[in-house]
C-alpha cells in the first residue's frame, strides 16, 4: 500500500479515524462451507428469537448475530496472526468478524486461508471496510477498483461489504453529497447483483451541516438521495452519540437536537450492522465522551437493543464490538462480548 499522503480519499480517512488501509486480498476462491455454517446460525438464532419473543429471558443479541471489526484487535492480528486472534474470539463467543483489510499487517495471506481460518474457528466473515474513492486508479477502493472489490468479498462469502469512507468526496455541500450519494447507488446496485449488500459506516461527521445549507444535516441527505434498497448503513452508536452532543446546535447556535435511535427506528432494515463501542460522558472532551470497552460506559445499550429488537425484523441486525484505541485489545474484546451476552430481554443483565 502506498503512502497515506498520495491517496487524499485515504489521507482524510486516516486523519479522522486513524483507520488502516485496507490491502487487497488475494486471488479470489470459492468459499468452502457457508451454507452449512450459515443453516446452523441461522436455526441458532431461529430458537433465540423464539424465546425472546416469547418474554422468556432470551438473550438481547441472538445467537449468531454477535460479532467484532477486526480493526479493535490489529496489534494481536500483527502480533500473534489470524488463527490465533480467531481462536480467541470463538473462545469469547464470538459468531462474525468484519474486516478492516485483508492482510492487517501480517504479510501474504490468502482469502482461501482466511476462509479456512474462519471455518475452522466457527466464525462467519460479515462485512468489510473498503476505501470510498482514491486519486490512484490503481488503488483498492470501490471508485477505482470495484470489481476486484465485489470478487474479494465474493469469495470470502462476506453478505455485506462497504466503506468506512464519509461521502466528503465532493465537499460538504448538499449538491456534493448528492454526487456521492450516486456513486453509492451505484455500488449497492453492483453489490446487490452478486448477493450482497453495500453500506456505509458513519463517524460523527456525518452528522454536521451543510456548508451550504446551514439548516440542513448532511446524513438526512445521505439518507433521502441513496435508494434504500441498495445503500444500507451501519451505524457506530458510539460516533451517533458523539455527534448528538457536537451538533445538537445549527452553525448559528439554534438547537437542533436529534436521537440516533430514532434513525433506525425509522428504517430499520437499512441498518443491518451496527458498531457497538461505549463511552463516558465527559463535558471537557470535545466530543463529549471518553471511548472504553463495551458496558463501562454511559451509553444505554440495554435501550438500544431492546428497541431495535422490538421492529419487524429487528433481531436479524448484526452487533460488531468496537474499540478505535484500547489499552489490552484480547481484553476488550473478552469484557465487551461478556456484558453484551450478559443482556437479557425483560431482565437486568
Amino acid at each position: 500500500m502506498k503512502r497515506a499522503q498520495e491517496h487524499p480519499e485515504l489521507a482524510e480517512t486516516l486523519r479522522r479515524r486513524r483507520f488502516l488501509g485496507v490491502a487487497a486480498g488475494a486471488t479470489a476462491a470459492t468459499l468452502v462451507g457457508t451454507a452449512t455454517a450459515t443453516a446452523a446460525q441461522s436455526g441458532t438464532s431461529a430458537q433465540s428469537d423464539t424465546s425472546a419473543q416469547k418474554g422468556r429471558g432470551g438473550p438481547l443479541v441472538p445467537r449468531g448475530h454477535l460479532g467484532i471489526q477486526l480493526y479493535t484487535l490489529r496489534d494481536q492480528v500483527q502480533s500473534i496472526g489470524f488463527a490465533q486472534v480467531f481462536k480467541e474470539l470463538a473462545r469469547y463467543g464470538y459468531d462474525q468478524v468484519e474486516f478492516a483489510g485483508y492482510t492487517q499487517g501480517t504479510g501474504d495471506i490468502t482469502l482461501k486461508q482466511l476462509t479456512r481460518l474462519m471455518r475452522d474457528h466457527g466464525l462467519r466473515g460479515i462485512g468489510s471496510h473498503v476505501g470510498y474513492y482514491s486519486d490512484d486508479p490503481k488503488a483498492y477502493s470501490f471508485a477505482t477498483n470495484l470489481t476486484q472489490v465485489l470478487d474479494d468479498a465474493e469469495a470470502l462469502g462476506l453478505p455485506h461489504v462497504g466503506t468506512a469512507s464519509g461521502p466528503w468526496r465532493y465537499g460538504s455541500t448538499v449538491d456534493g453529497w448528492k454526487r456521492c450519494a450516486e456513486e453509492f447507488n451505484t455500488y449497492g446496485a453492483a453489490a446487490k447483483a452478486r448477493g450482497m449488500k453495500f453500506y456505509q459506516h458513519n463517524h460523527a461527521e456525518e452528522f454536521s451541516f451543510a456548508t451550504d445549507r446551514p439548516d440542513v444535516r448532511l446524513y438526512d441527505v445521505l439518507l433521502a438521495e441513496t435508494d434504500p434498497e441498495l445503500v444500507h448503513l451501519e451505524m457506530d452508536i458510539y460516533w451517533a452519540y458523539v455527534a448528538q452532543y457536537r451538533f445538537g446546535k445549527k452553525v448559528d447556535g439554534s438547537p437542533a437536537p436529534f436521537e440516533p435511535l430514532d434513525y433506525v427506528l425509522r428504517a430499520p432494515h437499512r441498518y443491518p450492522l451496527f458498531h457497538v463501542k461505549d463511552g463516558e460522558h465527559d463535558e471537557t472532551a470535545t466530543d463529549g465522551y471518553r471511548m472504553v470497552d463495551v458496558g463501562d460506559g454511559d451509553i444505554d445499550y440495554r435501550r438500544f437493543l431492546t428497541a431495535v429488537g422490538r421492529t419487524h425484523g429487528g433481531r436479524r441486525h448484526h452487533w460488531m464490538v468496537e474499540h478505535d484505541e484500547p489499552a489490552d485489545s484480547l481484553t476488550t474484546a473478552r469484557r465487551s462480548a461478556r456484558y453484551l451476552r450478559s443482556l437479557r430481554c425483560g431482565g437486568r443483565g
